[in-house]
């Protein structure tokens, strides 16, 4: 059975940071495209970062550019999100994703889902 869990979240100042981790289980996921997408409360999901298997490449959404760092570790099937200079507007539910395609910036494209984290930025 493919587990996605993610982890690292929590309740943080505005200008702050935070580490967000996932971890693969079931599969190995080290040539797929690993992903996170956020939603806030009324607002559709909406795609973060992605990372291609080897690493080599990563795209990120134009509202988190600057700040977020997508990275991963393919011996451990773990992917990061390292969220610097939080923002009230980064506040959601984090999950990570899978897809076999390469960096698609669609919810659709991607394969599996884990459960989701919660990111609360305060102001």
């Amino acid at each position: 059975q493919v587990q996605l869990v993610e982890s690292g979240g929590g309740l943080v100042q505005a200008g702050g940071s935070l580490r967000l981790s996932c971890v693969a289980s079931g599969r190995t996921f080290s040539t797929y495209t690993r992903g996170w997408f956020r939603q806030a409360p009324g607002k559709e999901r909406e795609f973060v970062a992605a990372i291609t298997w080897s690493g080599t490449s990563t795209v990120y959404a134009d509202s988190v550019k600057g700040r977020f760092s997508i990275s991963r570790d393919n011996a451990n099937d773990t992917v990061y999100l390292q969220m610097a200079s939080l923002k009230p507007e980064d506040t959601a539910i984090y999950y990570c994703t899978v897809a076999s395609r390469a960096l698609p910036t669609a919810a659709t494209s991607y394969d599996y889902w884990g459960q989701g984290t919660q990111v609360t930025v305060s102001s």
